[in-house]
């Protein structure tokens, strides 16, 4: 089985490079490197400052814009489509129906309609009228006219116009075209010779040497220019990723620079100095006095109700003295309806029953 296998072909050798190429990448990549990197860096900056505007600032305005646009615009036009535009077309379109469309359409019901069919009825007898006209009275008269027209034009026109063609106008035109064809060699020729003459002297003069100056010159210039184009251009690519890494690793170098030097003291700062700084507060100063304002409150309270107490007091005494004592009525005494106002088994309100 293994002698019926073909062969494993080599693999494929990279398509060698010359001496040139390899002289120009080196140098050109360095130089682009150099070039790139600190453009490469302001541009990852410029993308992480880009970012944090967009997360922190363009973002809450834009939310907030957003619904200060919603409240001030879209409500209101909302609120004034539903209210006020809807009700109003409303309004309109049952008064052009009441004032237009009902008194077009009675209009063209019982006066439009009625002149119509008056009018078409007199068309149609018009139209007989001028139909029996045509075919008893116009079409013999013009039967007869043209007749005497044809016959008239084909013995003062047609014949001689065949004969004026036949014997004047066909020589003449055959001599014309015998003469126009000699011309026309005669052009030709002379076009040709001249073009052959004008072609053999242009390839001499400018296609030889153009051909000359494509292949000596241009084809080789070209040939170099577009290994230098692509070598620039894959060291452009070559210098923008190596960059990216640069500027990756110098990133987040600064920004462990910047947890060590500023995040990290200001979070033990806040951890084991502000924290327990800020208990001893809330439990010293805070909560006394929150339990202070609270029971001030309650006194406070206490003090209306016992000055609204007086004050309703002191109304009802001077109300006591100026008017004397109200009577109380025994039922209200009680906390019972009076009499008069209860209804029981031996006495009724109804209409049927009352005394």
């Amino acid at each position: 089985m293994d002698l019926d296998k073909p062969p494993a072909r080599p693999p494929a050798q990279p398509p060698s490079e010359g001496c040139l190429v390899v002289a120009i990448r080196l140098p050109v990549r360095i130089v682009a490197l150099v070039l790139v990197l600190p453009v490469r860096m302001a541009w990852d900056a410029l993308v992480v400052a880009g970012r944090f505007l967009r997360d922190t600032v363009l973002r809450p305005v834009g939310r907030a814009l957003l619904w200060l646009g919603r409240v001030l615009f879209v409500l209101p036009l909302v609120g004034l489509w539903r209210y006020v535009v809807v009700p109003a077309g409303r309004a309109l379109r049952l008064l052009g129906k009441v004032l237009v469309v009902i008194p077009l359409v009675a209009c063209h019901r019982h006066v439009l309609t009625p002149v119509g069919h008056a009018v078409a009825w007199l068309v149609r007898a018009v139209g007989a009228v001028l139909a029996l006209l045509y075919a008893r009275v116009l079409t013999p008269v013009g039967t007869g006219l043209g007749a005497a027209l044809v016959r008239l034009a084909r013995y003062l026109v047609a014949v001689p116009a065949r004969a004026v063609y036949t014997w004047v106008l066909m020589p003449v035109g055959r001599a014309i075209t015998w003469c126009a064809r000699g011309v026309l060699w005669v052009l030709s020729a002379l076009v040709s010779g001249l073009g052959r003459v004008l072609y053999r002297t242009a390839r001499i003069l400018l296609v030889l040497p153009a051909v000359a100056l494509w292949s000596r010159v241009l084809a080789p210039v070209g040939r170099l220019l577009a290994v230098v184009v692509r070598e620039v251009g894959d060291a452009l690519g070559h210098a923008w990723r190596i960059a990216g890494h640069v500027s990756l690793v110098v990133g987040r170098f600064l920004a462990t620079l910047f947890r060590w030097i500023f995040v990290e003291p200001v979070r033990r700062l806040y951890r084991t100095v502000l924290t327990p700084v800020g208990h001893v507060v809330r439990d010293t100063v805070l909560r006394p006095a929150a339990d202070a304002v609270r029971a001030a409150g309650r006194v406070a309270g206490q003090a209306l109700t016992a000055a609204r107490q007086s004050v309703r007091q002191a109304r009802a005494d001077v109300r006591r003295m100026l008017f004397g004592e109200a009577p109380e009525r025994e039922g209200a005494a009680r906390g019972e309806p009076s009499a008069r106002g209860t209804r029981t088994l031996g006495s009724s309100t109804t209409a049927l029953t009352k005394d």
